[in-house]
């Protein structure tokens, strides 16, 4: 739509002639034409070329004609500048989002960066527990063959000194045999006397006996309690094993789960950033277009190039345009100006030599 549409400064007027005739046969055949009808012949021309062909079109709709054209150049280098304005605003938006975006996936990678950090803490202190564990099993174990050692040794001991009863069993049954064989008063005898060492001996002997008894009851009673405890040891670091193995298997699939999330994101980040990347390359063309294009508008009351912002470098670059645009028309009008003086000088030579 004209920006000038409806104003009556834009409006030309025509002077309303009579009886004006437009023809629409050939007027070979017609000998008399009436004198008041003027012959308007087709015109296929488009009416800005006939006004700026025309020698005789007044400057004034020369002038309205180019103020029209103004406004719509205007109009149009307004709705590019509000275009050029949404873009921006929205890479703006685009980049203050892609930035939120990357905030939080850093945050993300941060909390699983922490998180993995735990878990590799956690399998440290479970590995460290379960070597110390495995140590004092070792331990337990050495110890339980060391007494199963010594309760061999006694046992293979209390076999030879059970022989060694049996075999001075003899010996105390004559023994037996002859205290009864003896009178009541043999206790009277003197203390160097045979009886009398032979009765200290075996009494020495059966205190000994007794000790050795005492001796491989609470050895054995010890190895039963060394079993139990090993026995419960041996469930508990069974438990824990299974318990922990269970916990690895879990963090493990969490590892991955969580590996598989992180590639995920990073891909997605790569595809953002060469998005990001395309659009600023693009922004930055255009920067270089638009500072290409005041370097070759440039007017000195701008001020200097460097220092001019980039709305005014547009402002600068229309002004150019529309200033070039201005001498253009001028020299063609000076030209057509030309062009119809001189046809207006050739007209009377040929007059004359009709």
């Amino acid at each position: 739509m004209m920006a000038g549409e409806g104003d009556p400064k834009y409006i030309l007027q025509v002077e309303n002639r009579r009886k004006n005739v437009f023809v629409t046969q050939l007027g070979e055949h017609r000998e008399e034409e009436d004198e008041d009808v003027h012959c308007i012949p087709i015109i296929h021309e488009a009416p800005s070329k006939i006004l700026r062909h025309h020698g005789k079109t007044l400057q004034r709709t020369l002038l309205l004609q180019k103020e029209v054209e103004h406004d719509q150049v205007t109009a149009e280098l307004i709705a590019k500048r509000q275009e050029f304005k949404k873009q921006m605003e929205m890479l703006a938006e685009r980049s203050a989002q892609f930035a939120l975006k990357e905030e939080a996936s850093r945050t993300r990678a941060l909390k699983f960066d922490r998180y993995l950090k735990e878990c590799e803490q956690k399998k440290e202190r479970a590995m460290k527990k379960y070597q110390s564990e495995q140590k004092l099993n070792q331990i337990k174990k050495d110890e339980i063959h060391k007494l199963k050692e010594e309760l061999k040794e006694l046992k293979v001991r209390q076999q030879k000194l059970q022989e060694k009863v049996s075999k001075c069993k003899v010996y105390e049954d004559f023994l037996l045999k002859l205290i009864e064989a003896l009178p009541a008063n043999y206790l009277e005898c003197g203390e160097d006397s045979l009886i009398r060492a032979l009765i200290k001996r075996h009494e020495t002997l059966v205190t000994a006996n007794q000790n050795l008894t005492k001796n491989l009851s609470m050895l054995l009673h010890n190895l039963e309690k060394t079993r139990h405890e090993f026995g419960t040891l041996q469930e508990e670091h069974d438990t824990a094993k299974v318990m922990l193995i269970s916990k690895l298997s879990e963090l493990q699939s969490k590892c991955s789960a969580l590996q598989g999330e992180n590639t995920q994101l990073e891909q997605y980040i790569s595809r953002q950033k060469g998005h990001f990347r395309n659009q600023k390359e693009e922004l930055g063309r255009m920067l270089l277009a638009i500072s290409g294009l005041a370097d070759q508008c440039y007017m000195w009351h701008y001020g200097p190039l460097k220092e001019i912002p980039l709305f005014s470098k547009l402002d600068m670059i229309q002004e150019f345009i529309l200033e070039k645009q201005d001498i253009r028309q001028q020299t063609v009008q000076s030209e057509e100006l030309e062009t119809s003086s001189s046809s207006l000088k050739e007209r009377p030579h040929k007059s004359k030599k009709r």
